[in-house]
């Protein structure tokens, strides 16, 4: 927790005014019994009404006074807590972005949801805690012993003795107790990934009549949360009984001492009152010290898996090279060179990738095709270095893409990804996701483009239509093509295509294919599709087989020698596989 303190400097003033109002409120609650014990002794013994009515309203004036302080201090507690929560969370989404693909799938989506959400309100809640009570409890229990010492010295002596058994029974439920918080974090994680994934695929579960077996499985994650919560609450459930018990034993110890020092005069009715009342209010703020355990408990568990992800480094660091230099400055050599490349996921031993090797020339047409889990997608993840390469290098202009930011290096790409993503806005909002400054007649020729403007025009409401989140309220086949028009916005330098065209009648894919044939002929296209008659026409085809290049070259020449493409094009291809 004390590494994310540094954010409280940002609210120095708050976090001054805050406790120093909430120790006046203190004093004047101290001062109370003081006041009680003055209208007994004085006040009643003499029945003096005047004197009884005068000091009562000491009383309502210091509970407005405290009021007012209260008041005051929730205030800056709220704003600092808030403002706390604000800067985490944005400095914490910042370096979220800032990490590559192979440390978030370390982390985890689900997890870092919660992080962001779950864990950072635990942390405001802690910080709003540490202003309003951390230093009014401790200040009401020593100031609560040193008034009643300043009383009676020797029947302070109980006070002495209470204050360090209750500390030991809070220290033990402390210690107890922790370990349970910092499971139950891990298994809302598991909750909120089996939430997401039973959102995301409703259609699949409903698909295949799996609701009841995704609510067992949900019932079951829930069950255990509830599990560890009950067990923290059995520990807890320790700490109020055992505290009260030696309060009530320490008031009846009080009341029976100091009746008798009351008989021999040593005491005061009305200060044996005060000495209950002091005690009362120890028994309060112990109360609130516990439940501080409590929220300090669960703030520590988050504080440390936020402390996690900020303490995660990106295994790919980003150059400062000039890449338009580079391009202009080497036209005779490849855009792209990818040498002896092999590349394994974080966490596996075999490589997805293995010895590939293949240079693409500026204004290639270039073909992946493979079958399925053969390295396809990986390898173009590798070119705008979503992950860093194993072994080998990949060059851009004869140049190790190492030596460029990541900027420039990815606004050189347009990605149309495997899986269509969109997100909620209109359709220029996504468009313009990935060129900002795009006009409406850019966003009109690549929707022309995409093969989208046929569905887009009859949209009640054009390119200002709002897509739901996901694109839910979109065919798969409109989505995709609105994906694609999203690439083409950009006019980028290399278009990747990652099995984009999966989801489009054959007529559409020619279609498609053509209009990116003549408006992007000074582009590097890649195109990764299962389909052979999609990638047949191309400058260049690689054929991927379990991680490894299996042949290169032309369609009629790979047919010629590629046993693998061979069987490809014979399965999908009339006349023996030939144009």
């Amino acid at each position: 927790m004390l590494k994310l303190a540094r954010y409280l400097k940002y609210f120095k003033k708050e976090v001054t005014i805050g406790p120093f109002f909430k120790l006046l409120e203190a004093v004047f609650e101290l001062i109370v019994p003081l006041v009680m014990a003055s209208i007994v002794d004085i006040g009643i013994k003499n029945r003096d009404s005047a004197y009884v009515v005068q000091r009562g309203g000491i009383i309502v004036l210091l509970g407005l006074m405290g009021l007012i302080f209260a008041y005051i201090c929730q205030y800056s507690a709220a704003k600092a807590s808030q403002g706390f929560g604000t800067m985490v969370r944005n400095d914490l989404y910042a370096h979220i972005n800032s990490l590559s693909h192979a440390e978030l799938d370390k982390l985890g989506t689900n997890s870092l949801i919660t992080i962001l959400t779950n864990d950072i309100n635990q942390m405001q809640l802690a910080v709003a805690m540490l202003i309003r009570l951390v230093v009014r409890v401790p200040f009401l229990i020593i100031g609560a012993i040193i008034m009643s010492m300043i009383l009676d010295l020797k029947l302070s002596l109980i006070f002495l003795i209470v204050a360090p058994l209750i500390s030991l029974v809070l220290f033990l439920v402390m210690k107890l107790s922790v370990p349970f918080y910092r499971v139950r974090q891990k298994m809302l994680d598991k909750v909120s990934r089996i939430t997401r994934e039973n959102l995301s695929g409703a259609r699949v579960i409903r698909a295949f009549s799996k609701q009841e077996s995704e609510i067992e499985r949900f019932n079951e994650a829930n069950d255990q949360v509830a599990d560890v919560a009950i067990n923290v609450g059995k520990i807890s459930a320790f700490l109020n009984p055992a505290s009260f018990t030696i309060l009530n034993i320490a008031i009846l110890a009080i009341l029976w001492f100091g009746g008798d020092r009351v008989y021999t005069g040593s005491l005061t009715q009305g200060e044996v009152i005060a000495f209950v009342n002091y005690m009362t209010q120890i028994s309060l703020a112990l109360v609130v010290f516990a439940n501080l355990v409590v929220i300090f408990t669960k703030a520590s568990a988050s504080a440390t898996r936020i402390n996690k992800v900020f303490e995660t480094r990106s295994s790919i660091t980003e150059g400062d090279g000039c890449i338009e230099k580079t391009l202009v400055g080497e036209e005779d050599l490849p855009i792209i060179s990818v040498d002896n490349v092999s590349f394994a996921y974080p966490g596996s031993d075999e490589y997805a990738l293995e010895n590939i090797n293949f240079n693409i020339g500026e204004g290639e047409t270039i073909g992946i095709i493979g079958g399925t889990g053969s390295g396809k997608t990986t390898l173009i993840n590798l070119l705008p270095r979503f992950y860093d390469v194993d072994k080998g290098q990949i060059r851009l202009k004869g140049k190790p893409i190492q030596e460029y930011s990541f900027d420039e290096l990815r606004r050189l790409f347009g990605i149309v990804p495997q899986r269509a993503v969109l997100f909620s806005g209109s359709i220029s909002d996504n468009l313009r996701f990935s060129n900002e400054d795009a006009s409406l007649e850019e966003i009109e020729k690549a929707i022309e483009m995409a093969q989208a403007k046929d569905f887009v025009d009859k949209l009640p409401y054009g390119y200002d239509t709002q897509i739901n989140q996901g694109g839910r309220n979109l065919s798969g086949g409109q989505r995709q093509r609105i994906t694609i028009a999203r690439a083409l916005v950009r006019n980028p330098r290399i278009l990747i295509l990652d099995d984009s065209f999966s989801a489009l009648d054959y007529a559409t894919d020619s279609r498609l294919r053509q209009a990116i044939y003549e408006n992007f002929q000074e582009s590097t296209v890649i195109l990764i599709s299962q389909r052979a008659n999609t990638i047949k026409n191309a400058d260049q085809i690689i054929v991927l087989d379990d991680g490894k290049i299996v042949g290169i070259g032309k369609h009629d020449k790979l047919y010629e020698s590629c046993s693998i493409y061979r069987e490809i094009c014979d399965s999908q291809l009339s006349q023996g596989g030939r144009p």
